[in-house]
């Protein structure tokens, strides 16, 4: 190998190994999950008035933050159990590339930068309920119920809940009960989207100890409670055209989707298998998504 291409080859290894380390870190954060809650952030906004390009984007910044870093620690504190599930074993901190210290070092100070930025740019309202969905997604939900009770992710569920808070909140400098609906909206909607995922995940969490639904109550309870909180969820969506919040966009909006999960949470609930749990599953984002964007379609035309 000539001077030349031993210089090449040693450049390259350092620019990949940066590469693989902002790439692990990212991953802390994860931006999966993160996508549709910053949906919601935004739409919400949208529907408390007519936000600039600018306060979206620090409103967005400054709830990813927070997410991102309730990720991280959650990732931190999960590292035993996560090291021996299949699906999580390659993550960062149990495959050893980042260590335990610098995940939760990483997390806090996303959360701190988060308030700050968003105290500084927005205010302190909206900063303070991103910082309380950090709080009870680590405190509430990873630490207190996660390992304890089937029940971690009905309670722990409304950490997840909060950006349409923080949204109206970054938008308004309050919070009404417009954004309160929405808010249960999504505390409804999260534990059959999340049960129906624990049913693909069962033989995973058993083997951890994690006490979900159908591993404590098993498959035939999960499916039953599924039924039962897709019917709240769809009846819950109508409150808002109750209350004159929406219109008739809405409302059709909301009976096709809602329809469409309760009829997916059935087919589930009769036939028993994996491909349904998939199928419900795999629609539960999109209709949450679709569910919010109709809202803003609603107000705006």
């Amino acid at each position: 190998m000539s001077t030349s291409e031993f210089t090449a080859v040693e450049a390259v290894a350092p620019v990949s190994g940066v590469r693989q380390v902002v790439a692990d870190y990212f991953e802390l954060t994860k931006p999966k999950v993160q996508s549709l809650l910053l949906f919601t952030t935004v739409t919400t906004m949208e529907i408390a008035g007519n936000p600039p390009v600018s306060r979206i984007a620090l409103a967005c910044l400054g709830g990813y933050l927070s997410a991102g870093g309730a990720g991280a620690v959650n990732h931190w504190y999960d590292r035993d159990i996560d090291a021996q599930m299949e699906r999580t074993a390659s993550r960062p901190i149990p495959a050893g590339r980042i260590s335990p210290r610098a995940g939760l070092t990483f997390g806090i100070t996303l959360a701190v930068l988060s308030f700050v930025l968003m105290s500084l740019t927005l205010n302190v309202l909206s900063a303070s309920l991103a910082f309380g969905g950090f709080a009870g997604y680590v405190g509430v939900y990873t630490i207190w119920l996660k390992r304890r009770t089937w029940h971690n992710i009905v309670i722990g569920g409304a950490a997840g809940a909060i950006p349409p808070l923080v949204g109206w909140a970054a938008e308004r400098g309050s919070v009404s009960w417009t954004a309160v609906y929405l808010f249960a909206i999504i505390f409804y909607w999260t534990p059959p989207h999340f049960w129906a995922l624990s049913l693909l995940m069962k033989d995973e969490y058993a083997k951890v100890n994690v006490p979900m639904l159908p591993v404590v109550r098993g498959e035939a309870m999960t499916r039953q409670q599924i039924v039962l909180y897709s019917l709240l969820l769809v009846a819950l969506t109508q409150l808002p055209f109750c209350a004159h919040v929406f219109g008739g966009l809405y409302l059709a909006a909301s009976l096709v989707l809602g329809l469409s999960f309760i009829w997916l949470a059935v087919r589930l609930y009769r036939r028993k298998d994996r491909a349904s749990a998939l199928r419900l599953y795999l629609f539960s984002l999109a209709y949450l998504a679709l569910l919010f964007g109709a809202m803003v379609l609603d107000v705006k035309l």
